[in-house]
């Protein structure tokens, strides 16, 4: 009767705060104190300008985080507003969004500059995780359903191809795509899309922009432009078969502090940390990475709402294909595709949106008893 009572009501602040998944929490701040000291690391050593943005960024999506976690889960069931806003901010930064590198990605609010994009990551999850969520099952192989989940996912993907922005497209794509997976949908009508893409393939590669191509050129051959195309690619390899078992050494690593390697706070962040602290240092990193995904997972599973085990369950495989298809493309075994490491890589926008989708992990764990209708 208490156990009823209790979870059928609204919780105390300090039930909340017992209910929080301390061991997740812990390996997001490992994982934020490791990427400030990387960060003081491509910085040569000294807290400049990189150094101190990432820091007060960690800082305040990190109390965003704390604060979102005590949202009552039921608050994300508005993910329909949280989507639309998202696209509309996309269709903004379409018309009027600021070009730096030859693409069009962000928008300048005065307090940030956002790249929409990232956040779409999240509310690509958020919004079929509630389609899902109330769809029946008899319902989830229809035409009329999957045309609808189709949609939802397709709309951002051409927006974000417009900026253009492949990499980021493909993650939404992947993120859309696991929870048709999880919702039901049957793996004939996976197999067949695979087949058409794979068809249509040669079609699509016609439409890439010609850095796009030059991408996958260089990633089937990049001694092809060893000063040029291949550079970045070969340094990156360089720099972390040089880092050996152990590291060269905090502040040591030779090919980040002579600047062989361009981009290295950003995508290419754990060439630097796998220089300095060798692949010992690495697999620590993954088993925290691991634990994290792993964390999200089983608050999946205790879950009784059927929108927080889709968030949950699409948000960790979303943070491993961001983590996989990261370190493949710094170790040379898929094209340089601009995708950050989470948390780690340098980027407001991409840790804005990996920060919000924490925030709602906890929120589903301090509301996993919560079963809503």
């Amino acid at each position: 009767m208490f156990q009823h009572k209790r979870f059928n009501s609204e919780l105390t602040f300090f039930q909340k705060v017992k209910d929080l998944d301390y061991i997740l929490i812990l390996c997001i701040v490992l994982l934020s104190i490791i990427s400030v000291f990387v960060m003081y690391s491509t910085d040569g050593g000294e807290i400049l300008y990189h150094t101190k943005s990432h820091f007060i960024k960690i800082l305040v999506f990190f109390t965003l985080m704390m604060v979102i976690s005590f949202f009552n889960i039921k608050f994300w069931h508005t993910s329909y507003i949280f989507y639309f806003s998202i696209i509309l901010l996309l269709i903004w930064v379409a018309m009027y969004g600021i070009k730096a590198s030859g693409s069009q990605r962000w928008v300048d609010l005065y307090f940030i500059v956002l790249q929409p994009s990232e956040l779409m990551k999240i509310g690509i999850i958020l919004c079929l995780a509630k389609y899902y969520h109330r769809l029946k099952i008899d319902s989830v192989n229809s035409l009329l359903s999957i045309t609808v989940a189709l949609t939802i996912i397709i709309i951002p993907i051409i927006l974000v191809l417009a900026q253009p922005d492949l990499g980021t497209s493909i993650l939404i794509a992947f993120s859309g795509l696991i929870i048709l997976w999880l919702g039901g949908v049957k793996i004939k009508y996976f197999f067949v899309s695979f087949i058409t893409f794979l068809i249509s393939l040669p079609f699509i590669i016609s439409f890439l922009k010609p850095y796009q191509k030059l991408r996958i050129l260089t990633f089937l051959d990049p001694d092809r432009d060893p000063l040029g195309a291949g550079y970045q690619i070969i340094q990156s390899k360089i720099a972390i078969g040089s880092g050996g078992l152990s590291g060269k050494g905090f502040l040591k690593g030779t090919q980040s502090y002579l600047e062989f390697l361009p981009e290295k706070h950003t995508d290419f962040i754990f060439t630097l940390f796998s220089e300095e602290f060798g692949f010992l240092g690495s697999i620590g990193l993954l088993i925290i990475y691991t634990i994290i995904i792993v964390r999200i997972i089983r608050i999946g599973v205790l879950s009784r709402s059927n929108f927080a085990k889709f968030f949950c369950f699409g948000f960790a495989f979303a943070i491993f294909i961001y983590i996989v298809v990261n370190l493949s493309m710094v170790l040379g075994l898929l094209p340089i595709v601009g995708s950050p490491l989470p948390i780690m890589s340098y980027g407001g926008s991409s840790m804005l949106a990996t920060m919000i989708g924490f925030g709602i992990v906890l929120s589903a764990k301090i509301n996993h008893r919560q079963t809503i209708a």
